[in-house]
């Protein structure tokens, strides 16, 4: 390798790390921040949090891939350029591709890892990170009894305390208000004090009370009218909550095993071919149901030979026959309601398993889609930093950010399209359409040293054009403040 390729891969890597780190940060903090409800106040362990995130971290690959390659291109052509860098090599005989290649050939190998980390090690990590954030989601807040507050997190019971002490276990003036036995049958407990603790394994939470009364108050029953309210009083008593739903527990490894974005490309393309199949059998479903209510005419079809084949017009034939000529009318109208129905339930069954194909198809296309956009946005890239000159984080960012937003939307509504039927799984790649000649126009101009998007030439442009604007009109000024008396002597 030549002392000139070490440096273009060093100049490279750097900043294509160092935006790779960053772009997985920021979408990881956007992750966070949309779930920071579920992941507050459940008393989870730092390990089942952390294994979130590195499961979350790794869904946004892809996405980070194309990002980090942009800036790196841009950023290294750009700070070649301003440090005068990008001219010596010119000068010394280096044509601009020579010097893209290094950085070319790794944008390339990243493509192919992209693929494969998103057709291999993406549908593991998306299946790993719904699953544990569905579990997380499931699980309920830690329990957390606070005085002078109403609890009712437990099912069936609402418990509120006067004062805690310090220990965070002795409780006082305690009132439970018990509903598991309907609403019909309240039990009211009341304790003077009392402990609150766990079982070891974290499965039911145990009350030990002391010194109260159990109100128990009826509204129906054997007893409602001659024992409405009765009350017991203890020294101690127990009671036992179950908090098994508190726990944090895995569910089952299969519940998103099926789903679209846990699938590979031959997952994907073997699914797609199973649901155009359930499709097809839908369409003559709907076909055999709508043919068969027109069967039930045939006994009011009369053949006759003289008519050579065709049937007699039925009101013809009912003419003579009102009540058999109304039984047809209203067996037509019933009928023409029943399939008006029944059309409008296969349209809305076969629309929505189209989307559920076409989804499948997003998923399989995006795998090809943001592999390709690695190089794709090298070529974007890399011409266009040579041509700003321009390096440092200022230009190099608001570029990346520009370029990566137009690519973004634009892929949003191309998938937005596909997702409605209003295009095939082809919309997909709209927006790589989109950019191969913006790449191909950038190129060219950085090839052949055009000046169209240098800053400095239009600079230099808008001021001369400046200069010769104000001349002109200090010419007319002038012009105009020449007395009358000088232009007829001068006639």
């Amino acid at each position: 390798m030549k002392k000139l390729d070490r440096l273009i891969l060093k100049s490279f890597l750097g900043p294509l790390l160092l935006t790779f780190a960053i772009a997985v940060f920021v979408l990881l903090m956007q992750f966070v921040w949309k779930y920071i409800d579920d992941l507050v106040g459940k008393g989870l362990e730092f390990s089942v949090i952390m294994e979130l995130l590195m499961y979350a971290s790794a869904t946004f690959v892809p996405m980070a891939l194309p990002i980090a390659v942009l800036f790196a291109s841009i950023m290294t052509m750009g700070n070649f350029g301003e440090k005068y860098e990008l001219v010596a090599m010119k000068a010394g005989g280096i044509s601009l591709s020579r010097m893209m290649l290094p950085m070319a050939m790794i944008a390339t190998l990243l493509m192919g890892i992209a693929f494969y980390f998103s057709n291999n090690v993406l549908p593991v990590a998306m299946y790993k990170y719904r699953t544990t954030l569905y579990d997380i989601q499931r699980k309920k807040p830690a329990v957390s009894i606070r005085p002078s507050e109403y609890y009712d997190e437990i099912d069936g019971y609402v418990i509120r305390v006067n004062r805690k002490d310090p220990d965070g276990r002795t409780l006082r003036d305690i009132i439970i208000y018990d509903h598991t036995q309907g609403i019909n049958r309240t039990s009211i407990i009341v304790a003077d004090h009392g402990y609150m603790q766990s079982t070891p394994d974290d499965k039911y939470l145990v009350f030990t009370l002391k010194d109260g009364y159990t109100y128990n108050e009826l509204q129906d029953g054997e007893y409602y009218k001659t024992r409405p309210l009765t009350s017991i009083g203890f020294d101690e008593q127990i009671l036992t909550f179950d908090i098994s739903s508190f726990s944090f527990q895995k569910s089952d490894d299969q519940f998103f095993a099926h789903h679209y974005q846990m699938l590979n490309v031959s997952q994907l393309d073997s699914t797609v071919g199973a649901l155009e199949h359930n499709l097809d059998l839908r369409f003559e479903e709907l076909s055999n149901s709508t043919m068969a209510s027109f069967k039930v005419y045939k006994k009011y079809q009369e053949r006759n030979d003289k008519y050579q084949s065709q049937y007699l017009d039925i009101n013809k034939a009912l003419a003579n026959d009102m009540s058999k000529r109304k039984e047809v009318y209203d067996l037509a109208r019933s009928s023409a309601s029943s399939n008006a129905n029944n059309i409008q339930m296969y349209s809305q069954m076969i629309s929505s398993d189209k989307e559920y194909i076409n989804r499948h198809y997003i998923e399989l296309m995006r795998k090809f889609t943001l592999s390709v956009a690695c190089l794709l946005l090298f070529l974007i890239g890399a011409p266009f930093g040579s041509i700003v000159r321009k390096g440092g984080l200022g230009l190099p960012l608001v570029a990346s950010v520009v370029f990566f937003v137009m690519y973004y939307v634009i892929g949003m509504i191309s998938e937005k399209s596909v997702r409605e039927s209003a295009t095939g799984p082809i919309g997909m790649w709209v927006s790589t359409f989109v950019f191969i000649p913006i790449g191909a126009l950038l190129t060219w101009q950085a090839t052949t040293d055009s000046s169209f998007f240098d800053l400095a030439t239009w600079k230099k442009w808008l001021s001369i054009k400046g200069k010769v604007k104000k001349e002109i009109t200090d010419t007319q000024s002038s012009i105009s403040e020449i007395p009358p008396s000088m232009e007829e002597s001068s006639d």
